[in-house]
């Protein structure tokens, strides 16, 4: 049986700051744009907060101790928050899914699916803890 353990204050930190970020990014573009667009700026909008993070970061996937491929990252925040980026009708399983395995390994516990196409920012932000 696993024990629940807390998720750090730093981390939930660099949660509400990515939040705010991607929140100030919706206000000011709306819905109806291309993914790559909604990271750029989020990326900038990071950048002029003076807040650390790394765009499409690699990250190695494992079968059986040996590296089978990779994925790359859209963005890590703080080296702790992982945010999927998307730009979609809805969340699905699937996004859900996606993003649960890169927080299984990259070993992080925080992160985020935000999706820009939605009217109401709030409704398209999926938080999920490993």
């Amino acid at each position: 049986m696993t024990t629940y353990q807390p998720i750090p204050e730093e981390v939930e930190q660099f949660g509400r700051v990515l939040l705010d970020a991607a929140m100030e990014v919706h206000r000011h573009l709306g819905p109806g744009f291309m993914e790559r667009v909604y990271e750029d700026a989020l990326c900038y909008e990071l950048d002029l907060r003076g807040i650390p993070f790394e765009q499409q970061m690699p990250v190695s996937v494992f079968y059986k101790g040996v590296v089978i491929g990779g994925q790359r990252l859209d963005l890590v925040v703080g080296r702790s928050v992982i945010a999927e980026l998307k730009a979609v009708q809805e969340i699905v399983p699937l996004h859900k899914a996606q993003l649960l395995s890169y927080l299984k390994a990259t070993e992080m516990r925080l992160g985020y699916v935000l999706n820009f196409n939605v009217h109401i920012f709030k409704q398209g932000i999926k938080r999920m803890v490993l």
